[in-house]
């Protein structure tokens, strides 16, 4: 999960594309990046942190040009040192720099194909300077020898190649130098990618962003997401060329989008999320009173803060005040993306004070958005304790996750995964609960179709362990798991960290 960011206007970018990095700060929280181009010459600043802790008034300065991508990146594999930040850039053919969001599950194989026949090399461990290299390989060799000039069929062929090679998922958004800008979806379109205009001094300014809020906040009108197989390209006017470049491709979106990663103000394949996690409390306070009519809850509190929402909804279904239980520390991040168990464990006692009235003495109903690891739902009931709750249920608006993610969310290891091999009551002792319910898996794809019906299938795998790419074996994710677990990625992290020479941008 990462945010991705284009901009072709008739005026200097930089101010906007750092306006839509804040917005869509939350998709990652690790490092930052932008690259514009002026003229023929590209301004890049990316380092680790935050938006506002990256980009000073010295670098925006020096970010100069009327197109430009941005990126905040997440930490999965192939991202612990400051080298792996993005965009990434290649100075062939023409310039070309690139930010991604998702994950290739064929990386190893291709990194090895680009460095063994398209004579290629590689310079860090990411799946996105892989994509990058890609990319740039097939568009080298879909222009060919004999002549200078790209047009937009160039650029579709060689997306079209892509998408041969390619495999996971893959969100991208990529400048190419003195031309313009080209976005592209992998074929089952896992993550988001929508695509906006507005007039700008007698063009049009075309925006390309991961979540439609970025839209919103900058003043332009939706065009629409861009499909499942879809490339856009965008040149230096503002001329929008659009193509289904695959051979094969069925929108399978995300689920996990909605029950937490987007924001709740954003619309991801004409699902307003807002609306959907309503439906998700709806539904998921009507499995409560069937399985336990004669409750005895008196406060429904959610776990800030995209549980508000499904919180407050099954509050009404049920017939139960809805109470602010927790305040947050919103200088903290959040958690789930943060990139070891340790901090994740520090973080959340960081980041939520209890407000002791409204839990002494009460049956409480805390609902989260989902239960991953254990760690958050464990500490946060045992606040709700230490604050004077009589009893302590716990609701989760998504179902049990209990398989990898390997598209580009942080939950590749199954024994990192609290529910992973065991039964309901077994996760509600392990997180120390005196009840626990969970969504539906089909409750929750009604919730979140309803908004879309033509959407026909979603990417749940890590809630029924089914990949849409259907190409990820239990090798891969054997593979994966020594690669990704949190100890593995602590000692790496560590010796970057007293190694590696800072990144001069």
């Amino acid at each position: 999960m990462c945010g991705v960011i284009g901009i072709v206007s008739q005026s200097a970018v930089n101010y906007a594309i750092y306006e839509a990095l804040t917005v869509v700060q939350h998709r990652g929280q690790d490092a930052a990046g932008m690259v514009t181009c002026d003229d023929l010459r590209v301004h890049l600043r990316k380092d680790s942190g935050l938006v506002r802790d990256v980009f000073r008034s010295r670098h925006m300065a020096q970010l100069l040009g009327n197109v430009g991508i941005g990126h905040v990146r997440y930490p999965t594999a192939g991202s612990d040192s400051k080298a792996e930040a993005q965009p990434l850039y290649v100075n062939s053919p023409y310039g070309i720099a690139l930010g991604h969001n998702g994950n290739l599950t064929n990386a190893a194989a291709l990194s090895d194909e680009l460095f063994q026949e398209d004579l290629r090399q590689l310079n860090t461990n990411s799946d996105s300077e892989v994509l990058l290299n890609v990319f740039a390989h097939e568009l080298r060799e879909s222009i060919g020898t004999s002549r200078l000039q790209l047009e937009p069929d160039d650029i579709f062929r060689a997306v079209g190649r892509v998408y041969k090679r390619c495999h996971g998922a893959f969100a991208v958004v990529a400048m190419i130098v003195g031309y313009g800008l080209v976005a592209f979806r992998d074929a089952n379109g896992i993550r988001p990618l929508i695509l906006g205009e507005k007039p700008d001094t007698g063009h049009k300014s075309v925006l390309i962003a991961s979540e439609s809020v970025a839209l919103d906040v900058l003043g332009y009108s939706s065009l629409g997401d861009i499909r499942a197989g879809e490339a856009v390209f965008v040149d230096l006017n503002g001329n929008i060329h659009r193509k289904i470049c695959s051979e094969r491709s069925s929108l399978s979106p995300c689920i996990f989008e909605y029950v937490y990663l987007a924001r709740p103000d954003s619309i991801i394949d004409d699902v307003a999320v807002y609306k959907s996690r309503l439906r998700m409390g709806e539904k998921l306070g009507h499995r409560l009173l069937e399985k336990w009519p004669g409750h005895d809850i008196e406060t429904v509190i959610p776990v800030p803060d995209t549980s508000r929402t499904c919180a407050l909804q099954l509050a009404n279904v049920i017939g139960v005040k809805y109470r602010e239980g927790f305040i947050k520390n919103r200088y903290i991040g959040r958690t789930f993306i943060m990139p070891g168990q340790a901090e994740r464990r520090r973080s959340v006692k960081q980041k939520l004070n209890a407000i002791d009235l409204e839990f002494r003495g009460k049956n409480v109903l805390l609902v989260d958005d989902s239960i991953v690891r254990g760690t958050t739902s464990q500490q946060i009931i045992q606040m709700a304790r230490e604050a004077g709750a009589r009893n302590v249920y716990f609701a989760s608006a998504a179902p049990p996750v209990k398989y990898p993610n390997v598209y580009g969310i942080d939950m590749p290891v199954a024994g990192e995964l609290v529910a992973n091999n065991r039964s309901t009551d077994q996760v509600c002792h392990q997180i120390g609960a005196d009840w626990l319910i969970y969504q539906e898996l089909g409750d929750l794809v009604d919730a979140v179709r309803e908004g879309n019906p033509s959407i026909e299938t979603f990417d749940s795998s890590c809630f029924d362990g089914n990949y849409v790419t259907g190409d990820v074996t239990w090798d891969y994710l054997t593979a994966l798991e020594r690669q990704r677990n949190d100890a593995t990625r602590s000692d790496r992290r560590n010796e970057l960290d007293s190694t590696e020479p800072s990144v001069i941008h």
